[in-house]
């Protein structure tokens, strides 16, 4: 007959061997998540790759990812697909980055309003989502606590553009204001229709020069879509019309379409052109800056946004902090500040 004490004995035995075993099975598993911890595949979602501040955004996604990997020691697949400006295109890119058991997906929105689709397709994949440079609708955003943005504020933008006038017009206002009537007319290029961005900096771009004391008159307003071409078109619209030498200020809301109303009124030979303001701080917007074609510009941040892409990317698949430099808002943004540039400071930003 086995004693009590033996008893006990072989009962201390059992549970020494059962935490045995489960402490060998745990480190079976913490092995191999090691192994799956050394790369990540991200999945990037691009609106249109002939923006030239998208493209040059995913530039830096490249470089940043290649230099992580040589700082980390980890492996970092980015896969780039362009959804041509079509919302339906880009919900099947982010089906087929799920079905291809992707880590994380970045989307830059095709239709900052048309969100939904892509979050729940994530949502029952368990995969985060990181969306940026075009904001979604908050509500959007707060549907899941894997879903998050990296951008900029827009109202900051137009604010910034409105400033670069007003210092502008504050040492050569008789130069800008050809008529001679103490108001500044001035010509818009907006956007996309109901795009968010666009409509926050014109709004707050003209807010900001009246605020100021200038008084202005708008002689001319047209959509160009964010691109060069329809810029050039618009503007040459615009000179050859009767509003043409009352144009005083044009204002874009991106550097592409400053650039095209630059190019139409080369094209057109116009002498005393009126002075021009973008957005965004592309390569060829701070060449234009530099060769005083532009009074200035906003710097979006596309290497800032790149970098926070990536470090939160890294951060979701590995499961380490992020950088003291990147701060996380609310558990969910990480916004990137404006700069204004003038030919004071601009050869400090151009590569």
């Amino acid at each position: 007959m086995i004693s009590k004490k033996n008893i006990l004995i072989i009962l201390m035995l059992l549970i020494a061997l059962s935490i045995l075993s489960l402490n060998l099975l745990y480190d079976r598993v913490d092995d191999t998540k090691g192994e799956t911890k050394n790369s990540v595949k991200i999945g990037v979602c691009i609106y249109n790759q002939y923006d030239t501040f998208i493209s040059g955004l995913v530039n830096h996604l490249t470089e940043y990812a290649k230099y992580k990997e040589q700082e980390e020691g980890i492996t970092i697949t980015l896969d780039i697909s362009n959804a041509g400006g079509n919302q339906i295109t880009q919900n099947y890119q982010v089906e087929d980055y799920i079905r291809e058991n992707y880590d994380i997906i970045c989307i830059n929105l095709v239709d900052r309003t048309d969100a939904s689709v892509a979050i729940d397709m994530a949502i029952n994949a368990d995969i985060p989502i990181i969306f940026f440079n075009r904001e979604l609708v908050e509500k959007d955003l707060k549907r899941w606590d894997k879903l998050f943005y990296v951008g900029a504020v827009a109202l900051e933008s137009g604010i910034m553009q409105g400033q670069i006038v007003i210092d502008y017009c504050e040492k050569n206002f008789d130069q800008v204001d050809k008529n001679k009537d103490g108001i500044l007319q001035y010509v818009i290029l907006e956007g996309e229709p109901g795009h968010q961005d666009a409509l926050i900096r014109t709004e707050y771009v003209i807010n900001t020069i009246s605020k100021a004391g200038i008084y202005v008159e708008k002689v001319g307003d047209e959509i160009a879509n964010w691109t060069r071409a329809q810029a050039e078109t618009k503007m040459s619209q615009w000179l050859k019309n009767d509003i043409g030498g009352k144009i005083e200020i044009v204002i874009a809301n991106n550097d592409d379409m400053a650039l095209g109303a630059i190019d139409a009124m080369q094209k057109e030979q116009v002498e005393a052109h009126p002075i021009v303001v973008g957005i965004d701080g592309t390569k060829v917007g701070l060449e234009a800056v530099k060769n005083g074609d532009m009074i200035g510009t906003v710097l979006n941040d596309a290497k800032g946004q790149a970098e926070g892409i990536v470090e939160l990317a890294c951060s979701l698949a590995f499961g380490g902090e992020l950088p003291e430099d990147i701060e996380l808002i609310d558990g969910k943004y990480i916004r990137k500040p404006h700069i204004i540039i003038t030919p004071k400071n601009v050869e400090q930003y151009m590569e």
